[in-house]
């Protein structure tokens, strides 16, 4: 309270029980990660090794059959140093992904070489995406780097797949470091998150959120197009439209120096998370 400023009255406390094996998801997900430049205490932990990878969107089948993944619990800083010992290896990484194992999977995307990803082997490997973990790692750590990224942002997006569809809009937030990239093509991609925002999904909205966030921070042009996007989608009766967009008004780089308020009056009224 003396850190605030204000008095025991002004403050109000909750507390809610969260298994272990949700806090990713639950917790750190869907609060911390998206809220880190805004935390006055960031937490000292790596999420990949809270992780049970049994419970994080790769549970058994109704039939009892264990998910396609079979994760063995690695974490993810232990696949970092396996790849940076083992080096890039194209043919490795395309046998490491054949065994199915969600470790073996996700050190494929760390060791491939992405001159020499074909579309084929884009295609193949998103059509096995079934957990957020390897799509974004896929993404980020290999797909985003590779000639081929720009083409599959459009055609994923049109997945009915819940993380086959997530790997657009992946791209859609990864590919603000191509500078080369004109305009056009982050303006294209604005379109299609817009179209998305209706899943309800819960990862396909997350990736939504996060591409649009990420397309506002690449230039000012781009900033006015996702904020009048978010104010568009924040102002909709439907809940799923209505959260991606009002969260991603809560994106603090869009309101610096006042520029979201000045440009966007309308923003002002709508609530920010404290």
């Amino acid at each position: 309270m003396e850190t605030l400023g204000t008095s025991e009255e002004s403050i109000s406390v909750a507390m809610e029980e969260v298994k272990p094996r949700d806090w990713v998801r639950r917790v750190y997900d869907a609060d911390i990660a998206t809220s880190l430049d805004r935390l006055y205490k960031k937490p000292g932990y790596d999420p990949a090794d809270l992780l049970d990878l049994s419970t994080y969107a790769m549970i058994p089948s109704a039939e009892g059959v264990e998910a396609a993944t079979r994760p063995l619990g690695v974490s993810m800083a232990n696949l970092k140093a396996i790849a940076k010992g083992t080096g890039c290896d194209h043919a490795l990484a395309l046998e490491l992904w054949a065994t199915g194992i969600y470790e073996a999977r996700m050190l494929a995307t760390l060791v491939d070489e992405p001159g020499r990803v074909t579309l084929a082997q884009m295609d193949a490997w998103c059509r096995d995406f079934d957990n957020w973990g390897i799509v974004d790692t896929a993404c980020f750590a290999l797909f985003d780097w590779t000639p081929n990224a720009w083409a599959k942002v459009a055609k994923w997006s049109k997945r009915k797949a819940e993380f086959e569809k997530c790997a657009a809009f992946c791209f859609g937030g990864s590919r603000v470091h191509d500078k080369a990239a004109p305009d056009a093509k982050f303006i294209e991609s604005l379109t299609l998150i817009e179209k998305a925002a209706a899943d309800e999904r819960h990862f396909v909205k997350k990736a939504v959120n996060m591409a649009l966030r990420a397309t506002g921070k690449r230039n000012a042009k781009l900033k006015a197009a996702s904020v009048a996007i978010a104010l568009r989608l924040a102002a909709s009766e439907d809940p799923s439209v209505r959260w991606v967009g009002k969260d991603a008004l809560r994106e603090s780089s869009w309101r610096r120096r006042g520029a979201l308020w000045h440009t966007f009056p309308a923003a002002r009224f709508l609530p920010t998370r404290r």
